[in-house]
Protein backbone atom coordinates (compact mmCIF):
# COMPACT_ATOMS: atom_id res chain seq x y z
CA UNK A 1 0.00 0.00 0.00
CA UNK A 2 1.03 3.51 -1.13
CA UNK A 3 0.13 5.65 2.30
CA UNK A 4 0.55 8.70 0.63
CA UNK A 5 -1.00 7.78 -2.72
CA UNK A 6 -4.26 6.62 -0.72
CA UNK A 7 -4.43 9.93 1.43
CA UNK A 8 -4.43 11.66 -1.47
CA UNK A 9 -7.13 10.21 -3.31
CA UNK A 10 -9.66 9.84 0.00
CA UNK A 11 -8.74 13.54 0.04
CA UNK A 12 -9.97 14.36 -3.54
CA UNK A 13 -13.16 12.05 -2.89
CA UNK A 14 -13.75 14.09 -0.11
CA UNK A 15 -13.09 18.04 -1.47
CA UNK A 16 -15.76 16.15 -4.57
CA UNK A 17 -18.36 15.82 -1.86
CA UNK A 18 -17.69 18.89 -0.30
CA UNK A 19 -18.42 20.76 -3.01
CA UNK A 20 -21.41 18.83 -4.08
CA UNK A 21 -22.71 19.50 -0.31
CA UNK A 22 -22.19 22.92 -1.09
CA UNK A 23 -23.78 23.43 -4.48
CA UNK A 24 -27.04 21.54 -2.37
CA UNK A 25 -26.97 22.95 1.31
CA UNK A 26 -25.22 25.91 1.17
CA UNK A 27 -26.32 28.29 -1.50
CA UNK A 28 -24.02 31.46 -2.38
CA UNK A 29 -26.77 34.05 -2.13
CA UNK A 30 -27.06 33.60 1.86
CA UNK A 31 -24.13 35.40 3.47
CA UNK A 32 -24.51 32.93 6.40
CA UNK A 33 -23.84 29.80 3.95
CA UNK A 34 -21.11 32.16 2.31
CA UNK A 35 -19.48 32.32 5.49
CA UNK A 36 -19.90 28.57 5.99
CA UNK A 37 -17.85 28.03 2.82
CA UNK A 38 -15.87 29.66 3.90
CA UNK A 39 -14.73 28.08 6.81
CA UNK A 40 -15.57 24.62 5.47
CA UNK A 41 -13.59 25.11 2.40
CA UNK A 42 -10.21 26.39 3.89
CA UNK A 43 -8.57 23.22 3.55
CA UNK A 44 -7.33 20.86 6.43
CA UNK A 45 -5.85 17.28 7.21
CA UNK A 46 -10.10 16.02 6.80
CA UNK A 47 -9.16 13.25 8.89
CA UNK A 48 -12.31 12.59 10.38
CA UNK A 49 -13.84 12.56 6.29
CA UNK A 50 -10.86 10.16 5.48
CA UNK A 51 -11.73 7.79 8.21
CA UNK A 52 -15.43 7.48 6.76
CA UNK A 53 -13.56 6.16 3.48
CA UNK A 54 -10.90 4.24 4.67
CA UNK A 55 -13.15 2.11 7.25
CA UNK A 56 -15.89 1.53 4.06
CA UNK A 57 -13.59 0.80 2.03
CA UNK A 58 -11.55 -1.99 4.07
CA UNK A 59 -15.16 -3.85 5.17
CA UNK A 60 -16.13 -3.32 1.45
CA UNK A 61 -19.02 -1.12 1.83
CA UNK A 62 -21.38 1.57 -0.17
CA UNK A 63 -18.58 3.82 -1.27
CA UNK A 64 -21.31 6.76 -2.57
CA UNK A 65 -22.84 6.65 1.06
CA UNK A 66 -19.92 6.88 2.56
CA UNK A 67 -18.86 9.96 0.61
CA UNK A 68 -21.70 11.88 2.16
CA UNK A 69 -21.30 10.94 5.49
CA UNK A 70 -17.69 12.00 4.87
CA UNK A 71 -19.32 15.33 3.48
CA UNK A 72 -21.56 15.83 6.75
CA UNK A 73 -18.83 14.63 9.41
CA UNK A 74 -16.70 17.62 7.83
CA UNK A 75 -19.50 19.99 7.74
CA UNK A 76 -20.34 19.02 11.56
CA UNK A 77 -16.65 19.46 12.73
CA UNK A 78 -16.58 22.70 10.48
CA UNK A 79 -19.31 24.22 12.79
CA UNK A 80 -17.43 23.09 16.21
CA UNK A 81 -14.33 24.73 14.80
CA UNK A 82 -16.30 28.26 14.27
CA UNK A 83 -17.97 28.30 17.43
CA UNK A 84 -14.58 26.80 19.50
CA UNK A 85 -13.07 30.49 18.14
CA UNK A 86 -15.36 32.49 19.26
CA UNK A 87 -14.58 35.31 21.87
CA UNK A 88 -17.09 33.71 24.32
CA UNK A 89 -15.06 30.14 23.98
CA UNK A 90 -11.56 30.11 22.93
CA UNK A 91 -11.06 33.99 20.87
CA UNK A 92 -9.12 32.43 18.23
CA UNK A 93 -8.82 34.73 15.42
CA UNK A 94 -6.72 32.47 13.08
CA UNK A 95 -7.93 29.02 12.01
CA UNK A 96 -5.77 27.27 8.89
CA UNK A 97 -3.80 30.13 8.54
CA UNK A 98 -6.90 32.54 7.77
CA UNK A 99 -9.14 35.48 9.89
CA UNK A 100 -11.42 32.67 12.08
CA UNK A 101 -14.79 32.67 10.37
CA UNK A 102 -16.28 35.30 13.04
CA UNK A 103 -12.98 38.04 11.95
CA UNK A 104 -13.68 37.72 8.37
CA UNK A 105 -17.66 37.75 8.71
CA UNK A 106 -18.65 38.97 12.49
CA UNK A 107 -19.67 37.03 15.37
CA UNK A 108 -23.76 37.09 14.65
CA UNK A 109 -22.84 35.98 11.15
CA UNK A 110 -20.18 33.02 12.30
CA UNK A 111 -23.06 31.68 14.87
CA UNK A 112 -25.39 31.29 12.62
CA UNK A 113 -22.44 29.71 9.84
CA UNK A 114 -22.19 27.12 12.45
CA UNK A 115 -25.88 27.05 13.48
CA UNK A 116 -26.30 25.99 9.25
CA UNK A 117 -23.11 23.64 9.03
CA UNK A 118 -24.53 21.37 12.40
CA UNK A 119 -27.67 21.27 10.71
CA UNK A 120 -27.46 20.08 6.91
CA UNK A 121 -24.75 17.69 8.10
CA UNK A 122 -27.98 15.81 9.01
CA UNK A 123 -29.44 16.87 5.63
CA UNK A 124 -26.98 15.46 3.88
CA UNK A 125 -26.78 11.67 5.75
CA UNK A 126 -30.82 11.53 5.62
CA UNK A 127 -30.29 11.96 1.39
CA UNK A 128 -27.14 9.61 0.88
CA UNK A 129 -27.72 6.74 -1.44
CA UNK A 130 -28.17 3.72 0.87
CA UNK A 131 -31.33 2.00 2.91
CA UNK A 132 -32.88 3.76 5.54
CA UNK A 133 -31.61 1.75 7.87
CA UNK A 134 -27.86 2.86 6.83
CA UNK A 135 -29.10 6.01 6.93
CA UNK A 136 -30.31 5.87 10.47
CA UNK A 137 -27.36 4.39 11.74
CA UNK A 138 -25.20 6.20 10.26
CA UNK A 139 -27.46 9.51 11.60
CA UNK A 140 -27.02 7.94 14.93
CA UNK A 141 -23.77 7.80 15.19
CA UNK A 142 -23.06 11.40 14.61
CA UNK A 143 -25.66 12.31 16.79
CA UNK A 144 -24.43 9.97 19.64
CA UNK A 145 -20.45 11.51 18.60
CA UNK A 146 -21.55 15.31 18.54
CA UNK A 147 -24.19 16.16 21.53
CA UNK A 148 -24.82 15.72 25.11
CA UNK A 149 -22.69 12.03 25.36
CA UNK A 150 -19.98 13.23 22.81
CA UNK A 151 -18.63 16.61 21.72
CA UNK A 152 -20.81 19.13 23.45
CA UNK A 153 -20.32 17.27 27.04
CA UNK A 154 -16.69 17.37 26.44
CA UNK A 155 -16.56 21.29 25.53
CA UNK A 156 -18.37 21.68 28.73
CA UNK A 157 -15.81 19.16 30.38
CA UNK A 158 -12.96 21.54 29.00
CA UNK A 159 -14.61 24.53 30.51
CA UNK A 160 -15.28 23.56 33.47
CA UNK A 161 -11.71 22.49 34.16
CA UNK A 162 -9.89 26.07 32.38
CA UNK A 163 -10.46 27.24 36.22
CA UNK A 164 -9.41 24.09 38.12
CA UNK A 165 -6.43 21.43 38.24
CA UNK A 166 -7.32 18.51 36.47
CA UNK A 167 -5.78 14.82 36.86
CA UNK A 168 -4.72 12.49 34.10
CA UNK A 169 -8.12 10.47 34.62
CA UNK A 170 -9.93 13.54 34.08
CA UNK A 171 -7.75 15.23 31.41
CA UNK A 172 -8.87 11.46 29.96
CA UNK A 173 -12.37 11.97 30.25
CA UNK A 174 -12.82 15.45 28.76
CA UNK A 175 -10.61 14.39 25.17
CA UNK A 176 -12.59 11.06 24.99
CA UNK A 177 -15.85 13.24 24.49
CA UNK A 178 -14.30 16.59 23.31
CA UNK A 179 -11.85 14.97 20.44
CA UNK A 180 -12.73 11.01 20.72
CA UNK A 181 -16.33 10.77 20.61
CA UNK A 182 -16.40 12.59 16.62
CA UNK A 183 -13.79 10.60 15.04
CA UNK A 184 -15.33 7.28 16.57
CA UNK A 185 -18.75 9.21 15.16
CA UNK A 186 -16.61 9.34 11.61
CA UNK A 187 -15.70 5.58 11.63
CA UNK A 188 -19.14 4.32 12.99
CA UNK A 189 -20.24 5.82 10.18
CA UNK A 190 -17.93 3.95 8.04
CA UNK A 191 -18.88 0.93 9.70
CA UNK A 192 -22.42 1.90 8.84
CA UNK A 193 -22.10 2.07 5.23
CA UNK A 194 -20.35 -1.13 4.87
CA UNK A 195 -23.01 -2.75 7.19
CA UNK A 196 -20.39 -3.67 9.77
CA UNK A 197 -21.23 -6.48 12.57
CA UNK A 198 -21.06 -5.61 16.26
CA UNK A 199 -17.97 -7.08 16.78
CA UNK A 200 -16.14 -5.48 13.81
CA UNK A 201 -17.66 -1.68 15.62
CA UNK A 202 -16.50 -2.68 18.51
CA UNK A 203 -13.09 -3.15 17.46
CA UNK A 204 -13.25 0.29 15.48
CA UNK A 205 -14.64 2.08 18.50
CA UNK A 206 -11.62 0.88 20.38
CA UNK A 207 -9.07 2.55 17.53
CA UNK A 208 -11.20 5.47 17.38
CA UNK A 209 -10.52 6.25 21.35
CA UNK A 210 -7.12 5.23 20.67
CA UNK A 211 -6.37 7.50 18.12
CA UNK A 212 -8.53 9.86 19.37
CA UNK A 213 -6.33 10.46 23.28
CA UNK A 214 -2.89 10.25 21.02
CA UNK A 215 -4.42 13.13 19.03
CA UNK A 216 -4.87 15.46 21.66
CA UNK A 217 -1.85 14.78 23.20
CA UNK A 218 0.39 15.55 20.53
CA UNK A 219 -1.77 18.86 20.10
CA UNK A 220 -0.91 19.21 23.46
CA UNK A 221 2.46 19.22 23.02
CA UNK A 222 2.60 20.68 19.67
CA UNK A 223 0.97 23.65 21.56
CA UNK A 224 4.48 24.18 23.18
CA UNK A 225 6.84 23.02 20.34
CA UNK A 226 5.24 24.10 17.18
CA UNK A 227 4.84 27.47 15.66
CA UNK A 228 1.86 29.24 14.79
CA UNK A 229 3.21 28.86 10.98
CA UNK A 230 2.97 25.19 11.35
CA UNK A 231 -0.04 24.74 13.24
CA UNK A 232 -2.02 27.67 11.30
CA UNK A 233 -3.59 29.13 14.76
CA UNK A 234 -2.04 30.33 17.65
CA UNK A 235 0.36 28.82 20.24
CA UNK A 236 0.65 28.61 23.37
CA UNK A 237 -3.11 29.28 24.41
CA UNK A 238 -3.08 26.76 26.98
CA UNK A 239 -0.30 27.74 29.10
CA UNK A 240 -1.24 31.23 29.36
CA UNK A 241 -4.89 30.26 30.49
CA UNK A 242 -3.55 27.93 33.01
CA UNK A 243 -5.21 24.90 31.32
CA UNK A 244 -3.67 21.47 32.74
CA UNK A 245 -2.88 19.36 29.74
CA UNK A 246 -0.94 16.10 29.41
CA UNK A 247 1.90 18.32 29.06
CA UNK A 248 1.72 20.03 31.99
CA UNK A 249 1.72 16.83 33.74
CA UNK A 250 4.11 15.10 32.29
CA UNK A 251 6.55 17.39 30.24
CA UNK A 252 6.79 17.17 26.45
CA UNK A 253 9.41 13.91 26.50
CA UNK A 254 6.59 12.32 29.12
CA UNK A 255 3.32 13.09 27.02
CA UNK A 256 5.22 12.11 23.86
CA UNK A 257 6.39 8.36 25.32
CA UNK A 258 2.47 8.38 26.55
CA UNK A 259 1.15 9.16 23.04
CA UNK A 260 3.60 6.31 21.47
CA UNK A 261 2.77 3.88 24.23
CA UNK A 262 -1.27 4.30 23.03
CA UNK A 263 -0.61 4.38 19.83
CA UNK A 264 1.45 1.12 19.74
CA UNK A 265 -1.64 -0.57 21.44
CA UNK A 266 -4.23 0.64 19.27
CA UNK A 267 -2.34 -0.01 16.02
CA UNK A 268 -1.62 -3.92 17.47
CA UNK A 269 -5.50 -4.56 18.30
CA UNK A 270 -6.22 -2.96 15.61
CA UNK A 271 -4.27 -5.67 13.24
CA UNK A 272 -4.98 -8.28 15.38
CA UNK A 273 -9.08 -8.06 14.03
CA UNK A 274 -8.43 -7.20 10.88
CA UNK A 275 -5.47 -8.06 9.92
CA UNK A 276 -3.55 -6.68 6.60
CA UNK A 277 -6.84 -4.79 5.65
CA UNK A 278 -6.14 -2.37 8.19
CA UNK A 279 -2.53 -1.13 7.08
CA UNK A 280 -4.16 1.98 5.81
CA UNK A 281 -5.66 2.91 9.35
CA UNK A 282 -2.51 1.54 11.37
CA UNK A 283 -0.57 3.87 9.13
CA UNK A 284 -2.85 6.77 9.52
CA UNK A 285 -2.41 6.63 13.47
CA UNK A 286 1.40 6.46 13.25
CA UNK A 287 1.24 9.75 10.98
CA UNK A 288 -1.09 11.36 13.48
CA UNK A 289 1.78 10.32 16.07
CA UNK A 290 4.34 12.23 13.80
CA UNK A 291 2.38 15.47 12.63
CA UNK A 292 3.38 18.90 12.91
CA UNK A 293 0.41 20.73 12.16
Amino acid sequence: MDYEKQYHEYLARVDRALEAACNTYLPEESEVCRAARYSLMSGGKRIRAVLVLSVCDMLHGNAEAAEQFAAAVEMLHCYSLIHDDLPCMDNDDLRRGKPSCHKAFGEATAMLAGDVLLTEAFNAIAHAPASAEIRVRAAQALGIGAGSHGMVYGQELDLKYEALAATEEQLRLIHRHKTGALINAAIQMGAAAAQATEQQSKELEDYAYGIGLVFQIVDDVLDVVGSQEQLGKPIGSDSENGKTTFVTLFGTDGAMELAKKLNNETCVSLHREFGEKSAFLVELARELLVRRS
